[in-house]
């Protein structure tokens, strides 16, 4: 079978991406299933940056088609970060950190953008990299709601006027950042897939 690295050891991003993959009927595995203990450094500005060096790295350890994703929330009232900085934000409990930085009337406007790179090793020179973007508006809502989802999601305030965390794993796919940057993905993932 086909085999597709998600080249992530979040074990939330982990299961959401295994969902979100499996409309290509490929094997979805993840680093520890191919004996892969790397440690990618993100240090750059920009979501396609760190996307890039994680996907590259591991197309390269694995010789796999792998995919990495580089996320984050950006709100109005922090100038739209902490963006690409968002897992390392805020300390040990990032929702607490980001609710006690809106006081009343913050300009609560915010989004959650996810940035997906494909590595596809043995390209002629080397390995290429394509990146597909998806987006969600939102706010941030005043204080936790719903018990799904990881990371921002329990603040995270849909125009419907729920959490992504109070959604269903269903529902959350078919709305979320990271859901619609896979749905930009699919096409060229059959493409490739098809290709190995």
């Amino acid at each position: 079978m086909r085999r597709l690295l998600v080249a992530t050891t979040n074990p939330g991003k982990q299961a959401e991406l295994r969902r979100l993959l499996a409309p290509l009927g490929a094997e979805i595995v993840v680093p520890d299933e191919v004996g892969l203990d790397l440690d990618v450094p993100e240090p750059h500005d920009t979501y396609v940056d760190n996307a890039t060096v994680k996907a590259t790295a591991y197309a390269d350890a694995s010789g796999l088609p792998s995919i990495a994703d580089d996320s984050g929330i950006e709100v109005a009232a922090l100038d739209w970060g902490p963006g690409v900085r968002s897992a390392r934000w805020g300390g040990a409990d990032k929702v607490t950190s980001l609710l006690e930085a809106l006081p009343a009337g913050s300009d609560r406007r915010a989004r959650m953008v996810c940035v997906i790179a494909l590595a596809i090793p043995g390209a002629v020179a080397g390995t290429a990299v394509e990146t597909f973007t998806g987006t969600v508006e939102g706010t941030v809502a005043e204080a936790r709601r719903g018990d799904g989802g990881f990371g921002y999601d329990p603040v995270f305030l849909l125009p419907q006027g729920v959490t992504t965390a109070e959604l269903s794993e269903a529902d959350k796919d078919a709305l979320s950042h990271r859901g619609r940057a896979v749905a930009a993905a699919l096409p060229r993932l059959r493409a490739v897939l098809s290709d190995a």
